[in-house]
């Protein structure tokens, strides 16, 4: 079994089409939606945690590819910008998951692992330089 989180990226002509639902039917996967932002004739993006056998994943997202909808890890749609980032750890405090957590306690340092990362945007507010964004 494995998990896969990925940001899906649909054109208009295919947000009214049943092409997350084909995931279950026809490649037996499983899937947590993170986040969707889905309107009439419009584009639309989703953040899902699809979880299945590893082949059937693959399967499936080579299907979504087909269909014409763009499939992203969702760690490319997370930045953190380091440079801009000074250290002061509001960021860690609110993260529901500890992906942003603090690598080393003796010099306070941040540190992003995207794998636990569900972007829910909780970090982006408390961030007083402006250094977390997240794309979809």
């Amino acid at each position: 079994m494995t998990a896969s989180k990925i940001v899906l990226n649909f054109p208009k002509d295919k947000i009214d089409k049943p092409v997350v639902y084909r995931l279950i039917k026809d490649f037996d996967l499983s899937f947590n939606i993170m986040k969707a932002s889905i309107t009439p004739d419009q584009e639309g993006h989703m953040v899902l945690e699809l979880s299945g056998e590893a082949g059937n994943v693959d399967k499936g997202i080579k299907y979504l590819k087909e269909q014409g909808i763009s499939v992203e890890p969702l760690s490319k749609d997370i930045r953190v910008n380091w440079d801009k980032c000074s250290q002061c750890t509001a960021c860690v405090s609110i993260c529901p998951t500890g992906a942003l957590h603090i690598k080393d306690r003796a010099t306070m340092e941040v540190a992003f692992d995207s794998e636990k990362c569900i972007a829910c945007e909780l970090c982006i507010k408390p961030c007083p330089p402006r250094a977390i964004e997240v794309h979809f």
